[in-house]
């Protein structure tokens, strides 16, 4: 056991490596003053305040943050109605249907969400810009608040509603004093989720976005393909540790849930 437990975590050391080797790379270089990927020179801060004056390039941080922001608003409200709505249906059948269709979305590959989308605002008339990008983005974002919140609904003692009921609370009562409490951590965790999802999604919203509009993920892409410059690591660097400080908040949001509720759905 002690031997498996051991190999465990060197193939689990192993698997971190290869993901964050390439990114740790990307970071080390964007502090290069030889502007190269290669040949460290010195340190220098040059790259970052490049990608700084870089008007173009704010005004594109802002619609990123305008949609990450909208978005992942929007589809927390919607995702805390459908998770709502799932949890109070009584067929099993069905419940298990809902699910089904709700977990599909989030393993369907980007490239047919994307295309179905474009195809979608194509035929409805729909231009291409801040809305389908909105639009899109609150759309994949939902089946995520769905898969946070659901879980943390099941945790819930029946009995917290009765009792709420039998003291003369109302429908309104006891969703906003007794399962909206209870399900506040669910519900940030969920919201940070959808906001990192929106702001690293690439797939998507290079099929729906246009007229002039772009996002981070797009931006760097196409940045990318005019050659290397070291702003692009510098940008890369800043959006990942933007999407780290919200990883952060979600699991700290997460730990404080499972603190003030135990298991049973005890305080």
């Amino acid at each position: 056991m002690k031997r498996t437990h051991r190999w465990g975590r060197v193939y689990l050391l192993f698997v971190f490596a290869i993901m964050y080797t390439p990114i740790g790379y990307l970071m080390y270089y964007s502090f290069n003053s030889g502007g190269t990927m290669h040949d460290f020179q010195s340190f220098t801060l040059k790259w970052y305040g490049e990608v700084l004056s870089d008007d173009r390039l704010l005004i594109i941080v802002l619609n990123t943050l305008v949609v990450a922001l909208l978005s992942a608003a929007v589809a927390t409200i919607l995702g805390v109605i459908g998770a709502l709505a799932i949890y109070y249906v009584k067929r099993q059948r069905m419940k298990n249907t809902l699910l089904a269709l709700n977990n599909v979305l989030i393993v369907s590959p980007d490239v047919i969400i994307g295309a179905s989308f474009l195809l979608l605002f194509t035929l409805a008339g729909i231009k291409l810009g801040f809305a389908s990008v909105l639009l899109s983005h609150i759309a994949f974002s939902v089946p995520i608040v769905v898969l946070m919140v659901l879980p943390k609904l099941e945790e819930m003692s029946p009995t917290w509603i009765d009792a709420a009921r039998d003291l003369g609370a109302g429908s309104r009562q006891v969703l906003s004093r007794v399962i909206l409490p209870f399900l506040t951590p669910s519900i940030w965790a969920g919201f940070f989720m959808a906001l990192t999802y929106s702001l690293d999604d690439f797939a998507v919203t290079f099929f729906v976005t246009g007229n002039g509009f772009s996002t981070l993920s797009v931006e760097i892409y196409s940045r990318a393909r005019q050659g290397i410059s070291l702003s692009i690591n510098a940008l890369s660097t800043l959006l990942f540790l933007f999407t780290m400080l919200l990883v952060v908040g979600y699991y700290v949001f997460s730990q404080k849930g499972g603190r003030m509720y135990g298991i049973g759905g005890r305080k």
